[in-house]
């Protein structure tokens, strides 16, 4: 199997289980993934998102359910392909290169049953594509942390492999380090055409880095679709949470019939009102400065580029905001909070734990 070659699906996965103690750590997950098409997967510590990786590279045996890579079953609870019959790559946080080999023969390691010729080629090729060829004689101890992934994404990707796997592969770097390298890894991929499943915990990452998000709870996945749709649609409010800064407001009914919460109407849907929430993120929301207003400001966080606001309302729900980094509020300042034109409250599923 080749990562650009097939225009299979790379990786399919079919009610797949699995279970620690009577713990389950993947609850019964559907996925399928398009040829090229990046995957980020997100979730609290625990919901079983690098369980779920670990099992689609063969070092965690499923009890039951499907695996298919490029079209082909590698595991279905009973027969099981070995992790080295896989065409997957993997890379992980701690790099994992071996320490007495050069950048080079790292790179090289990972390709088998090839001739010398297309052997160097292709290890040229792919420190080419990371931006390491002038490195190919250091050893690992000699390279930054950003330089040591690059290796391990180069040594991964040299055997084209069906589909590449990340496990918090920038969690150790900087954050300018760790944006870059982001951009530069999704730039490689695209020029090989591989599709890849990134685990992360950063929800900005995943956000820039996935066409699509899947975000996990407690071994399911509870939502699959675009970074708009998994940030602006939730179908919980867990996901909305998760996913980034929100408020979360009750939903009454009123003598019509219509659901409306503390910042006006919304469509509730099928949705009972007691077991729902409406939410808006910070940019949805306005606030217009009033002595009487019926909002009050309890607290501001500067973020170098705006402030993140909470005012309370006075139903005592509190709803945050954005406002310049030049307006400066002031806590105890009152005035009337109401949504952005154009944006609007989105009905979702109220999670326990979360109200």
């Amino acid at each position: 199997m080749t990562g650009s070659g097939s225009t299979a699906a790379p990786l399919e996965l079919r009610q797949v289980r699995k279970s620690f103690d009577d713990v389950a750590a993947i609850d019964g997950v559907d996925l399928k993934l398009d040829p090229g098409e990046i995957l980020a997967l997100v979730g609290p510590s625990g919901c079983g998102k690098s369980t779920l990786l670990r099992s689609v590279a063969g070092l965690v045996p499923l009890d039951s359910g499907e695996i298919f890579l490029e079209g082909e079953l590698v595991e279905d609870g009973r027969v099981r392909r070995p992790p080295e019959a896989r065409s997957t790559g993997l890379v992980f946080q701690d790099h994992a290169l071996f320490p007495h080999l050069t950048v080079e023969d790292n790179v090289a390691f990972g390709i088998r049953n090839s001739g010398d010729g297309h052997r160097t080629s292709r290890v040229d090729k792919m420190l080419r594509l990371v931006g390491l060829a002038g490195h190919r004689n250091r050893f690992p101890h000699e390279l930054s942390g950003g330089e040591r992934q690059r290796v391990a994404l180069a040594r991964a990707l040299a055997p084209d492999p069906a589909i590449m796997l990340f496990d918090e592969p920038f969690a150790s770097l900087d954050y300018n380090l760790r944006t870059q390298l982001r951009l530069d890894v999704v730039s490689a991929l695209s020029e090989t055409g591989t599709a890849a499943v990134f685990v992360t915990h950063d929800q900005r990452e995943a956000l820039s880095l996935g066409a699509r998000i899947a975000v996990m709870q407690r071994g399911k996945v509870i939502q699959l679709g675009t970074p708009e749709a998994v940030f602006h649609r939730p179908v919980t409010d867990f996901v909305g949470a998760f996913m980034g800064t929100a408020s979360f407001l009750r939903v009454g009914v009123d003598d019509q019939g219509q659901s409306f919460t503390a910042l006006g109407p919304v469509e509730l849907g099928p949705l009972d009102p007691a077991k729902a929430n409406a939410l808006v993120r910070p940019d949805d929301v306005e606030f217009v400065p009033d002595g009487n207003g019926s909002a009050e400001i309890v607290h501001s966080d500067y973020t170098g580029t705006h402030w993140l606001v909470s005012a309370r309302l006075g139903s005592g729900e509190d709803v945050k905001f954005l406002t310049s980094h030049l307006d400066n509020l002031k806590v105890g300042e009152r005035g009337n909070l109401a949504m952005v034109e154009g944006h609007c409250q989105v009905v979702t599923e109220r999670s326990v734990g979360v109200t």
